[in-house]
């Protein structure tokens, strides 16, 4: 394999732009990322500690800026070797680590601008690489085509006897899906369509544009994650909508939120909201009616949707009066663990021994809720969680806020 270090060290100069640079040099070197980091407080290596994973970038910074590059040492292809796991296997880009910060340094923008240098020196885990190179050759990273979605979403609507309209003339509201929901947790598409038919939206899904994960974003390659955003946009442009409605996954909301317009370089023309979000909007329209739900639960917060996105009173706001076994773990909301597999961990093999030894640290916040069942709204979550709670060998219950809002529709 021929490793092309010129073009990473491009790469991360290119990516040294004003307020990276200005993170480089405001760490003081505290600490305290380390112990917000799932990955240290499971294996205590220094290496895992946040602020490491800023090494690659100020070492491209310091061979550009004079005087220090009168010293500084080159990026070698045994760097990018050593810092590959680093930067891909044991950082979910949660965002953990900014909340403690005291000078705010966004460790995760960094990790994600980092990632697109080792994609293009060729390297990065291949089996993220191949899942972003499927949702570009094949529509989706788990196979989800198109004609596989009209099938899912035919036999969904005929078992669960539920309108789900597919390129529907009109629609206000664009609902995408996430692969994983559809290939794993189909009942996830038929529970979304249930609230919105319930909530009388005029809605639709697309066979044009359709899947919203974006392991492009993830593994960065930046024309993979334009051309996933791209199909998006552009089937929301030409139905005319006025709402794109992101699924339960937490980098597919991000990715489309916060990051779409610079990836494309160009205004989104229609609002992007996940569907934690859309769900709160019908209750305060009082377009929603609940049945009240009393089993015991707590609830995860999806890091992308929760503290990167800014949504972790919307899902409380949905639970509030409904829930009433509802039960707070700790830490919660914007300080809430990890699941463990955010930023594409969850696809790559080699990271599953210590993905699966961190999410022990869910195990026990859970635990200590004695509630013993965990509710979240991220597919990713949802997959992370199953294959870590069979690895511990654990009995606690895991589900989807969707699927049980869905559930509890009052009969109108």
């Amino acid at each position: 394999m021929t490793i092309d270090i010129k073009a990473a060290t491009r790469s991360f100069l290119a990516q040294t732009e004003e307020h990276l640079v200005s993170y480089l040099e405001a760490c003081v070197h505290c600490g305290q990322c380390a112990d917000a980091c799932l990955f240290y407080r499971t294996s205590g290596d220094p290496r895992h500690t946040p602020a490491y994973k800023l090494f690659p970038l100020a070492r491209a910074y310091r061979q550009q800026k004079w005087p220090l590059n009168w010293f500084a040492c080159k990026i070698t292809e045994g760097d990018l070797l050593e810092w590959e796991d680093l930067i891909f296997d044991t950082c979910t880009m949660c965002g953990r680590c900014t909340e403690v910060c005291p000078m705010g340094i966004d460790i995760a923008s960094i990790v994600g601008q980092a990632r697109k240098a080792w994609a293009d020196a060729g390297l990065g885990p291949r089996d993220l690489m191949a899942a972003a190179e499927n949702s570009r050759d094949h529509g989706s990273p788990l196979g989800l085509t198109q004609e596989k979605l009209v099938d899912r979403v035919e036999w969904l609507a005929d078992d669960d006897e539920v309108d789900m309209p597919l390129d529907k003339p009109g629609a206000e509201v664009m609902l995408t899906v996430s692969s994983i929901e559809a290939m794993k947790y189909p009942k996830s598409l038929s529970a979304m369509a249930k609230i919105l038919n319930h909530a009388g939206v005029n809605w639709t899904f697309s066979t044009h544009g359709y899947e919203s994960t974006n392991f492009g974003f993830l593994a960065g390659r930046s024309d993979i994650a334009a051309t996933m955003l791209g199909r998006i946009v552009d089937a929301a442009e030409q139905a005319g909508v006025k709402t794109v409605v992101i699924p339960e996954c937490g980098h597919a909301y991000g990715v489309m939120r916060w990051s779409g317009a610079n990836i494309l370089g160009r205004p989104l023309p229609f609002e992007v909201l996940h569907i934690t979000e859309y769900i709160a909007r019908l209750k305060r329209e009082g377009k929603l009616k609940l049945k009240p739900y009393a089993d015991p639960f707590t609830y995860h917060d999806p890091c992308q949707v929760s503290r990167r996105g800014g949504a972790a009173a919307d899902a409380r706001y949905i639970l509030d009066g409904f829930a009433t076994g509802f039960k707070e773990m700790t830490p919660t909301a914007e300080l809430n663990w990890c699941c463990g597999g955010g930023g594409g961990v969850q696809a790559m093999e080699r990271a599953a021994d210590l993905r699966h030894k961190a999410f022990k640290i869910k195990i026990d916040q859970v635990e200590a809720t004695g509630t013993g069942r965990l509710v979240s709204a991220c597919a990713n979550c949802r997959l992370t969680m199953d294959e870590s709670k069979t690895y511990w060998n654990w009995g606690g219950a895991l589900e989807s806020l969707v699927e049980i809002v869905a559930d509890h529709l009052e009969d109108v």
